[in-house]
């Protein structure tokens, strides 16, 4: 039998921490752990109940919460971080990004999407997810400069070692990712294992140099592996 994923919510509002603690809790695969309202509660409490996962508010009474993401990154490399935000902005998104969090989603977002959002960050704290993730980066004026180049004599990607293609499989990956898809959704849409998931987006990501999804997205758009729409082209 499947161990329950474990979770601590912190949100500073009485209500909506009820009422997540309650979604959360009533799910068969899913435990809360532990609950609190404050930054300086959480990080005691992660310590001493050691969840799967947490889930907390984007903007905590007592602290931003992106910084409490990062504080809670730097201790537990493994700890999933599901960051939860009223606020739609890009910047936002993308600061959620480079903090290391899990996955980003928006307090109006269905349950579905929370929950898998959970399960996501459980098997797969590395790897950040959000919807709208894939428009948010066609946005994004500003771009990292990087040392590829598109190879001519195929699909694939030139750099001074040489060049490096991408496989038909990895080219679906790349579509994934860039969809915003959990790694555990990919697994499933390419009816593969989730180990097999996380070794081919980890071959996807050294193969364009990137060290992260949206790393990985905005060097693929320049190099025409994927379009401004966020689809491999034929």
């Amino acid at each position: 039998m499947r161990n329950a994923i474990t979770v601590v919510v912190v949100d500073g509002h009485t209500l909506t921490r009820y009422g997540l603690v309650s979604l959360v809790g009533a799910d068969a695969d899913i435990t809360i752990v532990g609950e609190c309202s404050l930054a300086a509660e959480a990080a005691p409490l992660v310590a001493s109940a050691r969840p799967d996962v947490v889930v907390l508010d984007v903007a905590l009474p007592d602290t931003d919460g992106l910084q409490l993401a990062r504080d809670l990154r730097d201790r537990h490399s493994e700890l999933g971080i599901v960051v939860l935000t009223a606020q739609a902005e890009d910047d936002v998104l993308f600061r959620a990004l480079e903090t290391g969090v899990s996955a980003f989603v928006g307090k109006t977002a269905p349950n579905a999407e929370v929950l898998g959002a959970i399960r996501h960050a459980a098997v797969a704290a590395a790897s950040f997810t959000a919807t709208g993730l894939g428009p948010a980066l066609a946005r994004r004026t500003q771009v990292i400069p990087t040392p590829f180049t598109t190879d001519p004599g195929g699909v694939g990607l030139a750099r001074a070692g040489g060049p490096l293609a991408l496989s038909p499989r990895e080219l679906e990956v790349l579509s994934l990712l860039s969809t915003g898809l959990s790694v555990p959704a990919m697994a499933a849409a390419m009816f593969v294992s989730l180990s097999t998931a996380k070794t081919y987006v980890s071959r996807v990501y050294e193969k364009l140099g990137a060290t992260n999804r949206a790393n990985a997205i905005m060097t693929a758009m320049r190099l025409g592996l994927i379009t401004p729409e966020l689809g491999v082209p034929a």
